[in-house]
């Protein structure tokens, strides 16, 4: 199918995504998955591709049934099974997760290059999906390196967060900078690197976004930040001002025997962003540190758990110390302690 007109003022970041990130070649085939709320981002990343000279199929998930999507359907599984690249570009809904791992679960086993664009909206095409990905890609090739060695990361803003981090060197760091490869996936607009970390300790105050539908339905918590108390890597107390966003994330953590588990942690490395806006797939890339309870990305990093649930939850302008070097300061990076 054909997705429409493409705007052209998301050209430019539709460009960056197809040429730079996924870096189409002529004649091979994308696989590109929609849904009707993100139809004019996939109209730019359809026009992108054709740009190319690369064989397009299009896929809108509204044709395959309603939604909220009970699993992915068949007929996205089967056209990714041929594909050399594949980019998913939609909103999510409640209970759509392991339709999305599905989704994944093909990519990871065939290898192919993969855009994970959920959550994608036109005003991140015009500022995340704009970045120079080279330079994101330096600063997150530093940061893993320092954090193969490192023993502990702490975690410090004014609103109250205060934790900190051990690692299990069994465990990779990955990094996810834009520049997509067979081995990695990424997430688009991109920036972090990320690992399953050994245990964290202390508070964490969510007052900038959450993930899964959290974001879409709750929005920015600024004004009614989510209080998260952790102890030896498990969420023992959760409490907000909003009593039913404190009952529904304390719920959903409690999913199965793992989704209060602290799967990630991350940093995020997008030096194109000036500002949060409220969505999570954008802010988390915002250069700070935010962590993920649930599913560990364990294909990636090596963890042997999972769980059916994966939500992250962000903080604002963060203080980071990698050990007693302070590499990150009211979320600016000090780049010379990273030797950039």
């Amino acid at each position: 199918m054909t997705f429409g007109n493409a705007p052209i003022e998301l050209m430019a970041g539709a460009e960056n995504a197809i040429d730079v990130c996924l870096g189409v070649e002529p004649g091979e085939h994308v696989v590109l998955i929609a849904d009707e709320i993100s139809r004019s981002v996939a109209a730019s990343l359809e026009r992108a591709v054709n740009g190319r000279g690369a064989e397009l199929t299009g896929l809108l998930l509204e044709d395959f049934g309603p939604r909220p999507m009970k699993g992915a359907p068949p007929a996205v599984l089967e056209a990714l099974e041929t594909a050399d690249v594949g980019v998913l570009c939609m909103t999510p809904q409640p209970g759509e997760l392991t339709a999305r791992m599905a989704i994944v679960k093909v990519v990871e086993r065939r290898q192919i290059r993969y855009a994970h664009m959920v959550g994608v909206t036109p005003e991140i095409m015009q500022e995340g999906m704009r970045a120079d990905y080279h330079m994101v890609d330096r600063l997150s090739d530093k940061l893993r390196e320092r954090m193969l060695r490192a023993e502990t990361l702490t975690v410090k803003t004014e609103a109250g967060t205060s934790f900190s981090a051990h690692f299990d060197r069994h465990l990779d760091w990955v990094k996810t900078s834009g520049l997509i490869s067979p081995r990695y996936w990424s997430n688009l607009p991109a920036g972090e690197v990320f690992t399953t970390p050994g245990t964290v300790d202390g508070r964490f105050v969510c007052d900038a976004t959450a993930g899964d539908y959290f974001n879409g339905k709750y929005g920015d918590l600024r004004e009614t930040p989510l209080v998260l108390q952790i102890i030896g890597g498990r969420l023992v107390h959760a409490e907000c001002q909003r009593k039913d966003l404190e009952d529904e994330f304390w719920r959903y953590c409690h999913t199965d025997e793992n989704s209060d588990r602290v799967g990630e942690l991350a940093f995020g490395t997008n030096l194109g962003l000036t500002r949060m806006i409220g969505i999570l797939l954008q802010d988390e890339k915002f250069p700070g540190v935010h962590i993920a309870f649930g599913d560990p990305y364990g294909s990636q990093t090596h963890a042997n758990w999972k769980s059916r649930t994966h939500v992250d939850v962000l903080t604002r302008n963060c203080d980071v110390w990698i050990d007693q070097d302070q590499v990150i300061e009211k979320g600016h990076y000090q780049m010379d302690h990273l030797g950039l």
